[in-house]
């Protein structure tokens, strides 16, 4: 699925991603390949992008936590959008 994370002053993300965790105002929740769509508010916590090879821009890699198979983005806030297999997360950093 596709994956974008922008925030108010630039487009952080831009990847091909096979799962995201979020953490959701009631709760964290995942969403992979083919997920029904959801609109939901984001809390405070940490945004996690799941694959192989995740491609992250250099300008950018500063705001990322590397993992084994994720990457990790620490969040105060935000929305996230999944339909049509593509999320588009909105974030305060």
């Amino acid at each position: 699925m596709k994956v974008e994370i922008v925030s108010p002053q630039q487009k952080l993300l831009d990847t091909e991603a096979t799962m995201v965790a979020v953490p959701g105002i009631s709760g964290e929740f995942e969403m992979l390949d083919n997920h029904a769509p959801i609109i939901s508010l984001l809390d405070q916590g940490a945004v996690r992008v799941y694959g192989e090879n995740l491609q992250v821009d250099e300008d950018n890699e500063k705001f990322f936590e590397r993992g084994k198979d994720h990457i990790k983005l620490p969040i105060q806030s935000g929305t996230v959008e999944m339909k049509n297999n593509r999320v588009i997360i909105l974030v305060e950093l």
